[in-house]
């Protein structure tokens, strides 16, 4: 059970529990997927189906092979969906394969065919720097990043609105202040604080907080946003992001993934899906097939604070570098070292190296996905 209570469903009315649990989509679904079944084959037993809709529902398999909109139309399509994903592709994290952010959205397209690749972009920034996009991300950091941008969409678009029109207002001159002097002339003194400081962190929340419990889009929990920002002077918008996706707090208030430290651990889970069982071990095999063609990469990326990585995020950092220890590399990679980035409101310096890999090319991965598919049919 999540930390944080949700809001009693015996107190709501009627129109808001039906709009905050999306009811009549999914009887709307239910009944749609029903005739379409029924004119494949008018045989079919329509309180069976029902049920098999509806336990896929609860199960949370009712995702696999569906298109895009109906995936991202509630938000327990959506988490649904990261957890399908988390369940399919586990395997490639205990392997320590890092995959590119084309990878992963080939990977997501496998049970998804239409979905949009600027999701995972924007997966990525939460990550990378942004001219280091394509750098290979570990399983871990994806799927956690993954799960915030996919799940609070419309909320962190929002939060993106507030933030700009935040730096937009302390990077303009403020209202000048004058001097009294003995002379005639008058000095005039302007402040403000640099756009690469971030923004003050209680003002931030003052500004989003209006947008939290929402029926429309699905928010953070306040507790949480205020244990995100009351304890930072000044947060940057990517600072913000990786916090709420490195917040155990909002990772169990969705209530789809396992922690952290267990995102890797126990036996591979078997799905069953209510629409076609073969299609389940389609997707296994082209699972595996596609692991099994990226090759080792040296498990050193130029991104943010990892969520393996040690020591507090500095959220007051545009752009926050943390970099992990190579573990016996098995593949050529050239580094590159920028000047010491000054700390926000620290006085402090940090030297990071940046690292560019290799990155497996996507003519051969699709070729060798190909032949596996070839073999897999046969």
């Amino acid at each position: 059970m999540s930390v944080y209570t949700n809001e009693d469903r015996f107190s709501m009315t009627a129109e808001r529990y039906l709009a905050k649990h999306h009811v009549l989509v999914y009887i709307e679904d239910s009944i749609s997927q029903l005739l379409e079944n029924r004119d494949e084959n008018p045989k079919i037993n329509p309180v069976k189906i029902l049920s098999e809709y509806f336990t896929a529902l609860r199960d949370g398999n009712h995702t696999m092979f569906r298109e895009y909109t109906f995936i991202h139309q509630t938000p327990h399509n959506r988490a649904s969906f990261v957890k399908l994903f988390w369940k399919c592709y586990r395997q490639i994290g205990k392997k320590g394969d890092l995959l590119s952010i084309q990878e992963y959205h080939s990977l997501i397209t496998l049970l998804c065919s239409d979905f949009p690749f600027e999701i995972v972009q924007k997966t990525a920034r939460i990550i990378l720097l942004d001219d280091a996009l394509d750098c290979l991300i570990s399983f871990t950091d994806f799927i956690y990043a993954f799960q915030t941008q996919f799940y609070y969409e419309e909320f962190l678009d929002k939060c993106l609105e507030m933030y700009q029109s935040m730096i937009q207002t302390q990077s303009s001159p403020r209202n000048p202040v004058v001097v009294p002097s003995g002379t005639d002339d008058s000095k005039i003194h302007m402040s403000s604080h640099h756009p690469g400081d971030g923004v003050d962190a209680m003002q931030y929340f003052r500004a989003v907080y209006p947008l939290c419990d929402r029926v429309n889009y699905s928010t953070p929990p306040t507790e949480a946003l205020k244990e995100i920002l009351f304890n930072v002077p000044r947060v940057s918008f990517y600072g913000f992001l990786m916090a709420i996706a490195k917040s155990d707090a909002i990772n169990e208030h969705i209530g789809r993934l396992p922690p952290k430290s267990e995102i890797l651990e126990g036996p591979e889970a078997e799905i069953t899906s209510y629409q076609n069982s073969s299609d389940d071990k389609r997707v296994y095999a082209t699972a595996a097939s596609k692991s099994s063609i990226v090759k080792k990469r040296p498990s050193v990326s130029k991104s943010r604070p990892s969520s393996e990585s040690s020591g507090p995020v500095d959220m007051n950092n545009s752009n926050p570098v943390a970099v992990k220890a190579p573990a016996a590399p098995r593949s050529r990679s050239v580094s590159r070292t920028r000047a010491p980035a000054r700390l926000a409101g620290t006085g402090q310096s940090s030297l990071t190296s940046r690292h560019r890999k290799r990155v497996v090319s996507s003519d051969e991965s699709t070729d060798d996905s190909d032949d596996d598919d070839d073999t897999d049919d046969d």
